[in-house]
């Protein structure tokens, strides 16, 4: 019992934590990364008024809706530069993503405005190469921390300031939609029969897929993992099983001259088997649902190194992944028990 219980409470705990992640992970993108986003599929721009964004925010489930430009530049701070992409939206000031700040040595305070540089959408003069950029200058207001990918590489403006900036007045990359309750894809593909076919409609999730795809390789993989072990554990009932059979020869006997089928015999053996592994089982997955319980009350188990957005390892436990569990102990056990008593019994 204890063979079997081990991995399962294990499995619990494993999916508890990686899902637990994939909650954080969601929720450090959620103020970042809108529900649904509009994105034309040609080209890297358009124009506003291609898109009918009274109808988009009129939908039921939508609540505010609005455009966005991005586009690359170079930064200049205090005669340091580095490459960012600008996303100019809403009518805010300019904010600089955490690793951007640490590239260019913004300080508390930022004293001195910062300085962008983008290529010249019109002519210039080859006798001029200064000419054949735009430049910009604007006031740092605040600097934001995400993940590193994130915070290194985006520099948040208001639109107009973009706009003048790349020199695309009344134009945008994108539509950001907020929700309420989050993006849903009935919800996005109501928003694609407004917007036409030269436009996609991106929910969270497809916005960063190849990050959701590997959590999910990540996690399903271990998951996998843990029913490897399960199995080799699961081979501890084969040896009590045998044993029982060897012990029980003569009861077995008794059972065929009563009329008992080969069939009923083994049902009998499958029976305790099963109940062996079963209770094992349910005590793994009491001991998982406790560990978890109390990690997520207590964080008794913190991150090591302190590197992370959180101090302790998150743990959420969701039906699913306790579900997946259960059919996995059931097919394992299942099949070893069946296999090892009718080959016992031959």
């Amino acid at each position: 019992m204890v063979a079997v219980g081990i991995p399962v409470a294990a499995m619990i705990i494993l999916l508890g934590v990686f899902s637990g992640f994939e909650e954080i992970i969601r929720g450090l993108y959620r103020g970042f990364d809108p529900d649904l986003l509009v994105r034309p599929v040609e080209g890297k721009v358009f124009s506003v008024s291609d898109l009918d964004v009274e109808a988009v925010a009129g939908l039921s489930g939508v609540e505010a809706a609005e455009f966005v430009l991005e586009e690359s530049a170079l930064l200049d701070y205090r005669g340091r530069q580095v490459a960012a992409t600008v996303r100019g939206q809403g009518g805010g000031g300019v904010v600089v993503g955490q690793g951007i700040a640490y590239e260019l040595a913004i300080r508390q305070g930022f004293s001195e405005p910062l300085r962008f540089w983008v290529p010249r959408r019109g002519g210039y003069s080859a006798l001029i190469p200064m000419s054949a950029f735009s430049t910009a200058s604007a006031p740092i207001e605040g600097v934001f921390e995400m993940d590193s990918s994130t915070d290194g590489e985006y520099v948040l403006t208001g639109i107009e300031f973009a706009r003048q900036l790349f020199d695309y007045p009344g134009q945008a990359s994108a539509l950001a939609v907020r929700t309420h309750g989050g993006s849903g894809r009935k919800l996005a593909a109501q928003v694609g029969q407004i917007v036409g076919p030269g436009f996609e409609v991106l929910t969270r999730e497809q916005q960063r897929a190849d990050m959701y795809r590997i959590l999910r390789v990540e996690k399903w993989g271990v998951f996998f993992v843990g029913v490897m072990v399960l199995v080799v554990a699961s081979l501890s009932i084969v040896g009590s099983l045998v044993m029982l059979v060897i012990d029980k020869r003569d009861s077995t006997r008794t059972l065929e001259a009563m009329g008992v089928t080969r069939r009923g015999v083994q049902k009998i053996f499958i029976t305790q088997g099963m109940m062996i592994a079963c209770i094992g089982a349910a005590g793994g997955l009491l001991l998982g649902v406790l560990v978890c319980g109390a990690q997520q009350l207590f964080g008794f188990v913190p991150m090591p190194g302190g590197t992370f957005l959180i101090d302790e390892y998150p743990v959420r436990l969701r039906a699913v992944d306790v579900a997946a569990v259960c059919a996995a102990f059931l097919c394992v056990t299942g099949i070893i028990t069946t296999f090892t008593v009718r080959t016992t019994l031959k």
